[in-house]
């Protein structure tokens, strides 16, 4: 018996739950003694016996999943191919998503204090179709074609019952504070540019462009609730990815819904405002993971680089968004009161 030890250059990690899926998945074949997977180095170490296993199975596992392996260059036609795909791809889902964002000016129009429940639930579904080109990642990022229909349902419930209590929780919060704070234009304008620096940074570790970005990744010490923290990886915590969408509060339509729980001076008023509002966006975001979910690992691929794409479009519309209202906010403070211009 021989135990080789082996380094793998793997494509496709993009989160610290890749690290945990990879390793479980070469730790099912026979004769493995290590799998050591690296998000930050992009790589998995593997030492195996060389009796049981081949080089070979461990790379057709891995890539079973939905990553790839580092070959030597691939053929010019390869490359062609991969190219054509990765266009075709952002035409469709990037046209989807700015069709959505160019409905923002009419649905912005709409959203109104004395707004029932009903049309809440409208301007949410009008918003989703936006929300695949900002929030498409994060469902790219959980979505595992790999696994059966039922996880992949549940899944995409984990994440939809994070995002709505996501929504709710800081719908109240609002209502709670609306009385006491007053949302001005900076306020708004500083939520804005934060939420842009986070899609961006997000929307770059996706596209791998900075290897260095990588270090910058929060991981829960094994102490602390390590086998619920070790489940939620190996799902790609979809949940989680869910309860980060509340915190974009730079997006347009979900700005001004914060701002109209904030008005409304009630916590369970501002819940409710939220939760009709979230619930209606799921329905294109989710189609959008159902759609995600019939691709193949090596579309999927390029799926996540067209998504990395549109959610650093969307950061850097956004920080354009929150430095335009900056700036409105500060032309209107600076100009004279009525009282002043009649002295």
């Amino acid at each position: 018996m021989a135990i080789i030890q082996t380094q793998l250059k793997v494509t496709g990690m993009h989160c610290l739950g890749c690290e945990e899926t990879i390793n479980e998945a070469v730790k099912t074949l026979p004769g493995i003694h290590k799998a050591e997977a690296s998000y930050r180095l992009q790589t998995v170490d593997v030492g195996y016996d060389d009796t049981l296993v081949d080089e070979a199975a461990i790379r057709r596992t891995i890539e079973a999943k939905g990553y790839g392996i580092v070959e030597a260059l691939p053929a010019k036609a390869g490359k062609a191919k991969h190219m054509l795909l990765f266009v075709l791809l952002l035409a469709v889902v990037g046209g989807v998503a700015f069709w959505g964002k160019s409905l923002m000016p009419g649905v912005m129009q709409q959203i109104k204090p004395q707004m029932g429940y009903a049309l809440l639930f409208t301007i949410g579904f009008l918003t989703g179709f936006h929300c695949i080109g900002m929030c498409g990642g994060f469902v790219v990022g959980y979505t595992d074609a790999t696994l059966s229909k039922t996880r992949q349902l549940l899944a995409h419930m984990s994440y939809a019952f994070g995002k709505t209590l996501s929504y709710m929780t800081l719908g109240a919060g609002f209502g709670l504070l609306g009385a006491t704070i007053a949302f001005t234009p900076q306020i708004r304008g500083i939520a804005a540019l934060a939420a842009s620096v986070f899609l961006l940074l997000y929307g770059l570790k996706m596209l791998n462009v900075f290897s260095w970005l990588r270090r910058f990744t929060l991981r829960l010490p094994p102490s602390v609730n390590q086998q619920v923290a070790g489940e939620l990886r190996r799902r790609r915590s979809p949940l989680r990815n869910g309860l980060l969408t509340g915190l974009l509060l730079g997006c347009g339509p979900l700005q001004a819904m914060y701002v109209m729980a904030a008005g409304s001076g009630d916590p369970k008023q501002g819940a409710m405002i939220l939760l009709m509002f979230g619930l209606g966006t799921l329905l294109p975001l989710l189609g959008f993971g159902l759609f995600a979910s019939l691709l193949s690992p090596a579309v999927m691929r390029q799926l996540v680089r067209v998504s990395g794409v549109l959610v650093i479009a969307m950061g850097l519309m956004m920080a354009q968004r929150g430095l335009k209202i900056i700036q409105s906010g500060q032309v209107s403070s600076a100009m004279p009161s009525p009282m002043q211009q009649n002295r």
